[in-house]
C-alpha cells in the first residue's frame, strides 16, 4: 500500500512537460517535499493518504513562476500612479525608499507573499532593499524565492556605502546556502545606475558563489540614451564588452533591443524576465519577446512592483501578454496561450535555474502544486485548459496551494500567514507613507 502525505485525485492534471500531456481524471501524491505519483488513478496503487484533496474536476498544474518583482513595494501600490519612469523613481519611489527601514520591508513582503500565494505563485523572484527581510519573509510563508540585495553607486538606506553592499550580499549567500527555500543572487539594479566597476565586481561575487546575476537592462529609451551617450554602446554591447554576459546573468525588461543586442542575448545564454503590465503602465515599451523566443531565448515573466503594476497576479499578467503581442503584431496566433504559460511556469523556472525543482509536475520533482477551481461561470465550459488558463482563469479561482509540499492554501484560506493582521500592519505603515509624501519625503 502506497504512502502519501497528500493524494490530489479527480483533476485534469497540466504537468507542463509537454503540449500533449494534459492527464484527465488523474491523481497526484506528494511524499515529503516532492511527487511521488503522477498518472491514471486507475494505475494507482491502494493508497493510504494522510489527507485526500478533492480537485473537482479542476486544473492541478505547476504553482507559478514569478520572474521578477519588488515585494514590499505593495506598500506603495497606487503611490505615484500616472507617471514617466524617471519621475516616478527620482521624485517618488527613491525619495520615500530612503525612510524605510527592516519592519517596513518585511510587513510589505509579507503582504506581497499572502497575494502571491491567494494567486497560485509558488516562486519568487525579488530585488530590493532590506532584502534580508524579504528572505524571512518567504520562509514564514512557506514560499520558494530569489532574492538579492540592489546595489548601486549612490549609498544604500539599507547597507550605506556600496562596499557594505557587496559584504550584506555575501553573508545573506553565505546565510540561506543550505535552505530548500531560499535561494540569493547578486543584483546591481541597471546599466544607468552601476559603473562598469560595481558591474564587474557583481559578477566576479557571483562567479565565486556560482549563483545568478540579475540586473534591469534596456527598460526606457533614455536608459538606452544615457548609456550609448556616456560608453559609446548600447547596454547590452556594453555589458559585453565588460564581459558579464552569460548563462549567469538574468536580464529584466529587455525592451529597447536592436537586432545585434538580441543576438548577443541568444549567443550568450543571457536569460531574460519580461513583466508586460508594468512597462504597459509606464510606457515603457514592448519587449521583443516572439522574436527572443524564435532565437532560442529563455523568457520568464513577472510582475515587477505593485508600485508600477499595481498587483502581483500573474494570471493577469499571462493575459497581457498575450495580447499586447498580438496586437503589436497584428497576428493573432503570436503568442499562444501554451507558450505564455510555459513562460509562466517551466520557463519561468528555467529563466531562475529552478527548471530542475519546480516548474513542471513530474515524480521527482519538488511538490510545487495549485489546483485551480473550474467549477465556475467564468470557467465553463473548457475546451482547452491552457486558453481557459490564460484568458480566462483569475487570481482568484486558486483554491488549493503546495510549495516543497507543503500545503499553505486550502480552499482559499492561507494556512502560514495571518492576512488580517498583516493587512492591518500594512494600513499603519501606509499612514507614514502617507506622511513622508506630504513633508516632501
Amino acid at each position: 500500500m502506497e504512502q502519501f502525505d497528500y493524494l490530489i485525485t479527480n483533476g485534469t492534471i497540466v504537468t507542463m512537460q509537454s503540449r500533449e500531456q494534459v492527464l484527465k481524471g488523474a491523481s497526484l501524491g506528494i511524499t515529503g517535499d516532492r511527487i511521488s505519483f503522477l498518472g491514471d488513478s486507475k494505475n494507482l496503487p491502494t493508497p493510504d493518504a494522510k489527507k485526500v484533496v478533492d480537485a473537482k474536476g479542476g486544473l492541478v498544474l505547476p504553482g507559478l513562476v514569478n520572474g521578477h518583482t519588488h515585494a514590499a513595494m505593495t506598500l506603495f501600490r497606487g503611490l505615484a500612479d500616472d507617471l514617466p519612469l524617471m519621475e516616478w523613481l527620482t521624485k517618488y519611489i527613491f525619495p520615500v525608499e530612503k525612510r524605510m527601514d527592516t519592519a517596513f520591508v518585511k510587513t510589505g513582503a509579507l503582504l506581497a507573499c499572502a497575494e502571491m500565494i491567494l494567486s497560485g505563485i509558488t516562486t519568487f523572484c525579488d530585488m530590493y532593499l532590506f532584502e534580508e527581510e524579504i528572505a524571512k519573509a518567504a520562509k514564514e510563508a512557506g514560499m520558494r524565492c530569489l532574492v538579492g540585495e540592489v546595489l548601486y553607486d549612490f549609498s544604500s538606506p539599507n547597507y550605506g556605502a556600496l562596499e557594505k553592499g557587496f559584504e550584506y550580499t555575501e553573508r545573506m549567500i553565505r546565510r540561506w546556502k543550505d535552505d530548500p527555500l531560499v535561494s540569493v543572487a547578486v543584483e546591481p539594479h541597471a546599466v544607468f545606475t552601476c559603473s562598469p566597476e560595481l558591474l564587474l565586481k557583481a559578477q566576479q561575487l557571483a562567479q565565486a558563489y556560482q549563483v545568478p546575476m540579475i540586473i534591469h537592462v534596456a527598460e526606457t529609451l533614455s536608459e538606452v540614451g544615457q548609456v550609448s551617450e556616456k560608453y559609446g554602446k548600447r547596454p547590452f554591447e556594453h555589458l559585453d564588452s565588460l564581459g558579464l554576459l552569460g548563462p549567469q546573468m538574468i536580464a529584466i525588461h529587455c525592451i529597447h533591443l536592436s537586432p545585434g543586442e538580441i543576438r548577443l542575448v541568444a549567443e550568450k545564454g543571457v536569460k531574460v524576465v519580461t513583466a508586460p503590465e508594468s512597462n504597459m503602465k509606464l510606457a515603457s515599451g514592448i519587449c521583443p519577446v516572439p522574436r527572443l523566443l524564435s532565437e532560442g531565448v529563455v523568457v520568464g515573466l513577472g510582475t515587477d512592483g505593485c508600485a508600477s503594476n499595481n498587483n502581483l497576479d500573474l494570471f493577469g499578467e499571462m493575459d497581457s501578454l498575450a495580447k499586447i503581442h498580438k496586437v503589436a503584431s497584428m497576428d493573432p496566433t503570436v503568442m499562444d496561450a501554451y507558450t505564455v504559460l510555459r513562460m509562466a511556469t517551466v520557463e519561468g523556472a528555467r529563466a531562475l535555474g529552478m527548471e530542475a525543482v519546480t516548474g513542471s509536475l513530474a515524480p521527482g520533482k519538488k511538490a510545487d502544486v495549485i489546483v485551480v477551481d473550474t467549477c465556475k461561470p467564468h470557467l465553463t465550459p473548457m475546451f482547452d485548459p491552457y486558453s481557459q488558463l490564460v484568458y480566462a482563469a483569475k487570481a482568484n479561482d486558486v483554491s488549493h496551494s503546495f510549495i516543497n509540499g507543503r500545503l499553505v492554501l486550502e480552499e482559499r484560506k492561507l494556512l502560514t500567514l495571518d492576512v488580517e493582521e498583516i493587512m492591518k500592519r500594512a494600513r499603519e505603515k501606509a499612514r507614514d507613507v502617507a506622511g513622508w509624501v506630504l513633508a516632501g519625503c
